[in-house]
């Protein structure tokens, strides 16, 4: 397998909404051929990608993701302060709705959904939260962010509030772990440079 701290900006696998743009698949394939896409993160969210390099792995790593083994820990920095310090959100949501491919809550016709927040900083009007989803929808973390009154810094999709300092969701996958052939695999992320920028901002008030 091959684990990647993908920038934020570069789509995980191509086609999509975006065809012809750049993405992690084809960029890493040249070095190292031909790789199997086991899950992916949005374009815009940095961090950690699992990829197989066959189709076994492929086929073992699939499970392990399908059967909600693995566990995803993301950092998110929102808006607002939440009057919790742990909360989870079980949101329904259905994806791809609109023009603009949003995810929405639906209550009668979407999926079932889980996310586990729990506050990590409260610096004013921001808030540092990790979020572990335990299913995997499309903008999952940013819609039941949202869903709950606290969206995401810089994610205009989800009515988040614009900032000068960050141009896209301050929304970083920080880890992957899970046990593979019985073996404990762990793998972590630091936060790159324009969410790190960020956070600094915002623990100074501005």
């Amino acid at each position: 397998m091959l684990a990647i701290d993908k920038p934020s900006g570069l789509a995980t696998v191509p086609g999509g909404w975006e065809a012809g743009a750049s993405n992690l698949v084809e960029e890493l394939g040249q070095e190292y051929g031909r790789l199997w896409v086991v899950h992916r993160l949005d374009r815009v969210t940095s961090g950690v990608v699992i990829f197989a390099r066959s189709a076994e792995v492929h086929r073992k790593l699939s499970m392990l993701f399908e059967g909600h083994r693995v566990h995803k820990v993301y950092h998110a920095m929102v808006a607002g302060s939440p009057p919790w310090e742990q909360h989870t959100a079980r949101h329904p949501l259905r994806i791809n709705v609109g023009h603009s491919h949003r995810t929405v809550v639906d209550h009668s016709g979407g999926k079932p959904s889980e996310t586990a927040f729990r506050v990590l900083e409260r610096n004013g009007k921001f808030s540092l939260l990790e979020a572990v989803p335990a299913t995997g929808r499309t903008h999952q973390v940013r819609v039941h962010a949202y869903a709950l009154g606290y969206p995401l810094v810089g994610d205009a999709l989800y009515s988040g509030p614009a900032v000068k300092w960050l141009d896209r969701p301050a929304l970083h996958a920080i880890s992957l772990a899970f046990e593979f052939e019985g073996k404990s695999l762990s793998f972590t992320a630091p936060y790159p440079p324009d969410f790190l920028s960020a956070l600094e901002k915002i623990r100074a008030g501005h």
